[in-house]
């Protein structure tokens, strides 16, 4: 009898080993690849570096093979190539091939929650899903998801000159995120996310990509809102440009119009110093600050991608998707909130900018920011909310859906600044992440956090941002301007800074307006 007994109680204990991986267990979840084992994360159920795609380089990425024991998805996948190649990383940290991973947050695998499919910034060259867990964003009643997706020279390099094969190699790197929208598709239910209510979201690049994908076909319909967080970035690659481009890296690797099979085991900080001297050869090399971008990045084939967004909409394919855009008081501009000056002085500074106009500009300041400093009218963004505008009222003129812009104003106690980036924190609901630039969160953070993340989510749920209790957030329209300004008090402004913009756009794109009077006829 007590050996019975024994062997009952060893049976049990093995079944329970087993049912500790098995389905029934909640942190456990079966994709259509496998199974995958997550971990618990301040309060949530957190998956990372679940892999969503095969890669071949400059090749479309194809669906995972399937796997048959139960992978443990408990920490960030490898960041994809980038950089210049010639500090070499171990596999698990940056890979060519494993790359391809996403990462899902929930609080409830039974659940049919809206999801929000984070894409990371850095333009269309580097970055990674690692820098905005999604754990506390996940609680505000949405299922998050980041990825990483190919970059640089591995996902833009237009190689369709030399045959049929090649013919989408230049766009791999947004194919990848159509790619994992069609996982979220497959995939996602089984995490307690709606696969009929997905949100994409990006900040800087992020956003760049999240415009991009509005203007991609293969995109229509597994995407049904949008964010777009300091993201007009004026992408001016035309498909000659990228052809161009991509023959003379060919050129500068020494293979002749049949070698270029043999690109795929070209190292990957050699291809990068050829993808270097290539640009430098052909289309020009873009030079820090200026205020669009070129070379290794997405380009209008007609077919995948449609147009350029921002430029200044987006394709009509994405009229009915509500969308959010907005920006920060200062973005990346130089700031001088350290230096001791004079408004005379500030308007010296000025002058190469705005020549003539200074004295106009100081007074559409003046009159959009009346409490403004000397040194405000050097440190404001002159990049990103002049375009945004001019976004916002083109598209406005032809969509069906919604529209909500924002300004981000808060600024760190440890520089002054409201720069590119600092409010990712505040919707991710994480500002003690927020590290040197906030290194005490207050209560007023916090709040400022929680309304922040409440309002994304609520986009995500809704397709409308009100929070109960701040002022009503009305939709967009060119003659209302509305503005919602997130700062530790919110407000919101209506075309309060319409004649500053036009005057920065007209002062501080001259080379973007010389560009696209050239290439007119393309």
């Amino acid at each position: 009898m007590k050996a019975l007994l024994k062997l009952i109680i060893a049976t049990a204990a093995l079944t329970a080993a087993v049912c500790s991986c098995a389905p029934s267990d909640p942190l456990v979840v079966r994709t259509k690849s496998g199974l995958v084992k997550g971990i618990e994360e301040d309060g949530t159920m957190a998956f990372m570096g679940i892999p969503y795609a095969k890669v071949e380089r400059f090749m479309p990425p194809l669906p995972v093979d399937k796997w048959d024991t139960v992978m443990v998805c408990d920490h960030f996948g490898p960041q994809v190539m980038q950089g210049n190649g010639r500090r070499e990383m171990p596999e698990n940290v940056m890979s060519e091939k494993n790359s391809c991973v996403l990462n899902v947050w929930t609080t409830d695998t039974k659940a049919s929650k809206p999801v929000m499919l984070w894409i990371h910034g850095g333009g269309f060259d580097s970055g990674s899903a690692a820098g905005n867990p999604g754990y506390a964003l996940a609680k505000q009643d949405v299922v998050v998801v980041s990825l990483n997706h190919r970059l640089n020279i591995l996902g833009f390099l237009d190689l369709s000159s030399f045959g049929e094969k090649y013919k989408h190699s230049g766009m791999v790197g947004m194919l990848d995120i159509v790619q994992a929208l069609e996982w979220i598709r497959d995939n996602i239910k089984a995490f307690g996310g709606d696969p009929s209510n997905v949100t994409i979201f990006g900040e800087s690049g992020g956003g760049g990509k999240v415009g991009t994908l509005m203007c991609m076909p293969a995109a229509k319909g597994l995407f049904h809102k949008a964010i777009i967080m300091s993201g007009t970035i004026l992408n001016v690659n035309t498909k000659a440009m990228a052809e161009e481009l991509g023959r003379a890296v060919v050129e500068q690797l020494g293979f002749g119009p049949d070698e270029v099979e043999k690109m795929k085991d070209v190292p990957y900080g050699e291809l990068v110093a050829a993808g270097q001297r290539a640009m430098a050869a052909s289309i020009g090399t873009r030079s820090p600050g200026t205020p669009m971008m070129w070379g290794f990045g997405p380009a209008p084939d007609g077919e995948v991608l449609l147009q350029q967004p921002f430029q200044p909409d987006f394709a009509s394919i994405s009229d009915d998707v509500p969308l959010m855009i907005g920006t920060t008081f200062n973005e990346l501009q130089r700031r001088v909130y350290g230096t001791p000056m004079t408004l005379d002085e500030a308007k010296e500074q000025l002058k190469p900018t705005f020549g003539d106009r200074v004295d106009e500009y100081v007074a559409a300041f003046a009159e959009a920011w009346p409490d403004y400093t000397p040194q405000d009218l050097l440190s404001i963004d002159m990049m990103f909310r002049p375009k945004t505008l001019i976004t916002a009222d083109a598209i406005y003129a032809k969509r069906k859906a919604p529209m909500y812009m924002y300004m981000f104003t808060w600024k760190s106690p440890a520089d002054q600044g409201s720069v590119h980036g600092y409010e990712l924190n505040f919707c991710f609901n994480t500002p003690d992440r927020h590290g040197r630039t906030l290194p005490e969160v207050t209560d007023a953070d916090w709040k400022l956090a929680d309304n922040m993340s409440r309002s994304w989510a609520n986009f995500a749920i809704t397709g409308d941002p009100n929070v109960e209790g701040l002022p009503t957030w009305r939709p967009y329209t060119a003659a209302n301007g509305e503005c919602f300004v997130f700062d530790h008090e919110c407000y919101v402004r209506n075309n309060f800074d319409r004649p500053l913009q036009e005057i920065l756009n007209a002062c501080c794109f001259k080379q973007l307006d010389e560009f696209n009077q050239a290439h007119k006829a393309e």
